[in-house]
């Protein structure tokens, strides 16, 4: 009942032209986190098992902060960094996609092509969610920051 009537108020403060506190129906994060997903837009299906490293750069520096790798949906299974793990600066993904696609049975050349692709980006916000899809194919990739 109690919820009824801070409802009831807030639309009586709203309509009286006063403003009221936000309602919110999620739980709000008190910090931000970073996904990633792969696409293998040669067959059209997630991009499972790819290796994925994180490392945030400083500098010249690289600081090594977690591999993982890919599920069956392309997804990791976690978020790569969350909470105060996630600080604003310089970071970058290498995704391991010529052993990806070695493992699917594609003839790559010697070298091949694309081995492993970096996308470097930066984080302004550590409250927000950034995300770094990856759309891959032998030879050619686009990324973008997702949601």
């Amino acid at each position: 009942m109690r919820k009824r009537s801070t409802l009831i108020a807030a639309a009586q403060q709203c309509l009286a032209g006063r403003p009221s506190k936000p309602m919110t129906t999620a739980p709000e994060r008190a910090s931000g986190r970073l996904t990633t997903h792969v696409l293998d837009t040669t067959s059209g299906q997630p991009g499972a098992g790819i290796t994925v490293e994180l490392s945030r750069l400083d500098g010249e520096r690289r600081g090594r902060l977690t591999r993982a790798t890919t599920n069956a949906d392309g997804r990791c299974d976690a978020p790569l960094l969350d909470g105060a793990e996630l600080r604003p600066g310089l970071y970058e993904l290498v995704f391991h996609v010529g052993d990806y696609f070695r493992a699917q049975g594609i003839a790559l050349p010697e070298p091949a092509f694309l081995d492993r692709v970096p996308v470097r980006f930066g984080i302004a916000d550590a409250a927000r969610h950034y995300h770094v899809p990856l759309l891959i194919s032998p030879y050619g990739y686009s990324t973008y920051r997702g949601s």
